[in-house]
Parts: C-alpha cells; structure tokens; sequence
C-alpha cells in the first residue's frame, strides 16, 4: 500500500467516481498516481489522458518522491524484459516492485 505524504493526497489518488469509469473522464479527479513510477500528475481535463507532473503536494506542500520511472526500465532491462513487446511481471504493473 502507497503512503501518500497527507490524507487529502491519499483521498485525492485513491478518487473513484461511480458515474465515470476513468478518471480522465471525471471532472471531480485532480489527481493521477501512478504506482509503477511513484509519479503524481494533475489530470488535465481535454478528454484524453495527460497529466502535468507535480513535485510538490498541492495541499500539504510536502515534497514528492523523485519519479522511479527511470529504474523501472533498468530493472526490467536487467532481468531481460522488454516492456513493450513482453509480458510485465505482476509486482511490476503497481509499486510492489519498489519494495516498502
């Protein structure tokens, strides 16, 4: 389980909505994590999928993790994983792979 840095982070990347199933689609979701990369981006709301990477939490002002997107294709690579052509191990599609 993610520990976000304040309750309205851990609110706000958890947001499902019941009307809408993406939150790309939801004008109520501001938030998007990404648990593979630890990364936070504000949904921009365009009808596609972009979001605008933040570093800092909007609510506490705390810092946010450095983004491991970097390390997580260098781990694939090393054990032989083409994320694009071959199936991502489980611990690999949510943060498991980056430990506690």
């Amino acid at each position: 389980m993610t520990r976000h840095c304040c309750a309205e982070m851990a609110r706000r990347a958890a947001w499902e909505c019941g009307s809408h199933p993406s939150p790309f689609d939801c004008p109520d979701a501001v938030v998007r994590f990404d648990a593979r990369f630890r990364e936070y981006g504000l949904i921009v709301h365009d009808g596609g999928t972009s979001v605008i990477g933040i570093a800092f939490c909007p609510w506490c002002g705390r810092k946010l993790p450095e983004s491991a997107r970097d390390r997580w294709f260098d781990e694939l690579e090393s054990r032989g994983i083409d994320p694009w052509e071959d199936e991502i191990p489980e611990e690999f599609r949510d943060g498991r792979w980056l430990g506690p």
